[in-house]
């Protein structure tokens, strides 16, 4: 016998109707969303950013090992930090590293090359680490290192439930990336398993936010069926 033996699936059958009305629902809501850079300091309720971590934590993950873990941090010191180090990493990589390919494709997203000030205006970032490898410990109490597998794949869907259970919510995102991002580890304290995976600020957006004009390619392009 199976040292874990499985379940009955517990899965809500719908009818066609309410299929369909709640997929239109859901992909409406969604191609509303768009990247926010410009926050208002007004506080969130925690508890909406505690129920879309505890969606993004259900996702789906290899080996289910769950390779992922999410700091919150609204300490404003602490926001302060983090953008310093951010805006000097990024200063450092678009006037030393970044291609002239990469500078080119830039500017259209309506990025602020430098001027990080989200991240301290938002009234929460969350700090998405993947662990590449757990520790397990040993009987003689001493760790070894267990390697995970299917690490990005997993972390990205989770990070992607997360960016929709905030915006269903009605909280504005961004997903922030800065090359190299070291700096997180150091700042928020992690252990040498994990590794930064993305900054996400989040809050309500101020009064005068903008976005760029951007455009979704049409189905036609990014759906093939056979």
């Amino acid at each position: 016998m199976s040292a874990n033996p499985l379940l009955p699936l517990e899965f809500e059958i719908l009818e066609p109707d309410e299929q369909l009305a709640r997929a239109t629902k859901f992909a409406t809501a969604m191609s509303r969303r768009r990247t926010v850079r410009h926050f208002s300091p007004e506080p969130i309720p925690f508890a909406l950013v505690e129920q879309a971590l505890r969606a993004a934590a259900s996702s789906p993950s290899g080996a289910n090992k769950q390779p992922w873990v999410f700091v919150v941090v609204q300490n404003p010191e602490l926001k302060r930090r983090i953008r310093a180090a951010a805006e000097q990493e990024e200063f450092e990589f678009y006037h030393n590293r970044a291609t002239p390919e990469w500078q080119d494709a830039v500017p259209p997203a309506g990025t602020d090359l430098g001027d990080k000030r989200f991240l301290e205006i938002a009234p929460c970032l969350i700090v998405v680490f993947r662990q590449d490898f757990e520790l397990r410990r040993l009987p003689d109490g001493t760790f070894e290192k267990v390697r995970n597998h299917y690490v990005t794949e997993s972390v990205g869907i989770a990070v992607g439930v997360l960016l929709c259970a905030l915006h269903v919510a009605g909280l504005a995102t961004l997903t922030h990336t800065p090359i190299p991002m070291g700096f997180l580890t150091r700042e928020l304290g992690r252990p040498e398993h994990e590794s930064p995976f993305a900054i996400i600020p989040i809050g309500f957006p101020a009064e005068n936010a903008t976005v760029p004009p951007l455009t979704r390619k049409p189905l036609s392009e990014v759906v093939v069926r056979l």
